[in-house]
């Protein structure tokens, strides 16, 4: 190797996981727990041109649409405070889902929504949202006199009837999660004291409202979906130093999913898939706080078990929104309500929250099959809104919901995860910076220091990172070489220095960086098929990380047919008749059969039965037509 800079080192290969299986749990470090890698904030990195900056745009669009105080309607009725606006429709008022006590999550998720989006672009609408609902919230709470603000129809003794173990129905701890979160969000990315001030007064409220429940009776009531309790509490307990939330955060933890998973066992089968995601995040981040190592064990042993055994080529799972039998995915893969939208928002939380306490490539592998695959693909391109299935049914379609009949909880997801693509592209090691995704970006380490990353990824399997230092900086570049690349090559300033035969691993580049070094990444990509697990003849494909559905135009759909108000008319609606094609021919067969269109990642393949040829394109840019992702091949 020559001498680059200042200083001279050989660029090596940091191998970490070789597939996504292969990754064992991290080793526990001792408490008090150290993150080995942290993310830049999200005001360090800046989005460039990319469908990523697209789509949030969209997002951006949408939550400047809304109003406020059509979301705030019932908080301001429970407190006995004269509403401002009209309530909104769909889960937070419609008849049709009143039972599902979801009344209010929307505003939770709006808020958190906003702050990100503040933490994001610096713009200050969004911190003005954000500050005028903090400030309702408080009314409400000062009005209220108890610390507890709902938007349930019932008011605020709902809960009473939730922690007296009398019936209810629905998931109303769920819903105040979001509006937990919201408040920790407002206050984390938009440093509004008032935030910390009303998430106080909520968290005082459950502690005194809990602490009659014997330890029976509170495992009982987790029973019922409750969100991420356990994480919000632990985050409560970590911004303010009161030993109450840890505590109340403990006993959130539903022992009947921690024990098992705590001891690499799997009882998932048959249970709601988004009601565990959200606990096992909890039980991370009571690991970060306590050091506890069955909670570590128990978040590892899940993400591995759903990431590597039950999850679809897309990087999400589950049907009808359950995790079935591994032994049975070829008897839901076909479903018009697979892969919830919602459980893949909380699982790249649960993903990025291992990677920091173990910088696996593995992790990042996931993180970017999930973010393209289902997170980019599940907004509607041209209006912003989302899906809440994304489904395998050969010739269905997207759906989407609506901007103010609907409010899932997937719509309310959805407006976080467009919010923050500039939070996992890059971490902060001890001296080093991990690029994990590749993503046309600025990130700035320090003040005059400088990464800016331009590339036409997935377009193009080849990046580009620039160095501005006002200062020659000695620092790590930690690249991901990933699993879909066979050998990744490294150029710095023109010059060849490393060629990597390690997929899933990181290159590690050590060395002096001057003002101007550029470092060209090159990481090859190739059409394969993948297998749906234990069905060789069904199968998917992908390009690099690209899964690639067969696109069949939009025959028998009405315009705007997949715009829709009720998620459980998915699979239900637009039933028209329509036959898809098929695929004859052994996967080796078809790949060699593929043909290039000139347009970027599109092929054509020979079909039979209702067309001679299909058109591949990626799953991300389908919208508006009938697909197929899975093939069974005859």
């Amino acid at each position: 190797m020559g001498t680059f800079g200042l200083t001279a080192a050989s660029p090596k290969v940091f191998a970490t996981s070789q597939t996504f299986s292969s990754i064992q749990p991290p080793e526990l470090p001792p408490s008090p727990v150290t993150r080995t890698v942290t993310p830049f904030a999200l005001g360090d990195v800046d989005l460039l041109d990319s469908p990523f900056l697209k789509a949030r745009l969209k997002s951006q669009g949408y939550l400047l649409a809304l109003e406020p105080d059509r979301m705030l309607h019932s908080f301001r009725v429970n407190a006995g405070l004269q509403p401002k606006a009209e309530i909104y429709g769909g889960w937070e008022s419609a008849p049709t889902w009143t039972d599902i006590h979801c009344q209010g999550h929307t505003l939770g998720h709006y808020l958190s929504a906003c702050s990100l989006m503040y933490g994001a672009t610096r713009d200050e609408l969004f911190k003005q949202r954000a500050d005028y609902i903090v400030a309702e919230l408080h009314d409400c709470q000062v009005a209220g006199k108890t610390g507890l603000v709902t938007a349930f129809p019932e008011g605020n003794v709902l809960m009473d009837t939730v922690l007296s173990g009398k019936r209810y129905t629905g998931v109303p701890w769920y819903t105040l999660h979001k509006v937990y979160a919201g408040l920790r969000d407002a206050s984390v990315y938009t440093d509004n004291p008032v935030a910390l001030d009303v998430l106080v007064q909520f968290c005082d409220w459950a502690v005194a409202a809990t602490a009659p429940l014997t330890d029976e009776q509170f495992q009982k009531m987790l029973d019922v979906e409750h969100g991420g309790m356990n994480e919000v509490l632990a985050d409560a307990y970590e911004m303010t130093g009161d030993a109450r939330y840890l505590a109340l955060a403990k006993r959130f933890c539903h022992q009947a999913i921690l024990d098992p998973l705590s001891k690499s066992r799997d009882h998932l089968d048959g249970l709601h898939a988004n009601t565990q995601i959200p606990k096992v995040i909890g039980f991370n981040r009571l690991y970060q706080v306590t050091g506890q190592k069955n909670y570590l064990a128990a978040s590892a042993f899940f993400w591995k078990t759903v990431a590597t055994t039950r999850s679809f080529v897309n990087g999400n799972h589950g049907d009808e929104e359950h995790f079935f039998p591994v032994a049975d995915f070829s008897e839901h893969v076909f479903s018009a309500k697979t892969s919830e939208t919602c459980c893949d928002y909380n699982m790249l939380k649960l993903t990025r929250m291992l990677f920091e306490l173990n910088p696996s490539a593995a992790y990042a592998d996931f993180y970017e099959r999930a973010l393209y695959n289902d997170i980019l693909a599940s907004q509607d391109p041209d209006t912003g809104m989302v899906t809440y299935f994304q489904g395998n049914r050969p010739g269905y379609m997207k759906l989407y919901c609506t901007p103010v009949d609907s409010f899932w909880c997937c719509t309310g997801t959805g407006m976080e995860n467009h919010a923050k693509y500039n939070d996992s592209i890059y971490f902060r090691g001890a001296d080093s910076i991990y690029v994990n995704l590749f993503i046309p970006s600025v990130v700035r380490l320090q003040p005059g220091v400088s990464l800016t990353q331009t590339t036409q990824f997935p377009e193009a399997g080849a990046i580009r990172l620039e160095w501005k230092c006002d200062q020659p900086i000695e620092t790590t570049v930690y690249l991901r070489h990933p699993h879909w690349c066979r050998i990744a090559k490294v150029k710095i300033n023109g010059k060849p220095v490393v060629e990597s035969k390690q997929a899933s691993s990181y290159i590690e580049l050590k060395r002096v960086w001057n003002n101007g070094d550029v470092i060209e990444f090159d990481m090859p990509m190739e059409l394969r098929t993948v297998p749906l697990p234990g069905s060789e003849r069904i199968i998917a494909f992908v390009y690099g990380p690209i899964v690639l559905a067969g696109a069949l135009g939009s025959e028998g759909i009405p315009l705007r047919g997949d715009i829709n108000a009720n998620e459980r008319l998915y699979g239900k609606v637009l039933n028209t008749p329509f036959t898809a094609p098929t695929l004859t021919r052994e996967p080796s067969t078809l790949i060699q059969q593929a043909r290039p269109t000139g347009s970027p990642l599109t092929f054509t393949i020979p079909a039979s039965g209702s067309a001679p040829s299909v058109t591949l394109v990626p799953y991300y840019k389908i919208a508006h037509e009938r697909y197929v992702t899975y093939w069974k091949l005859t």
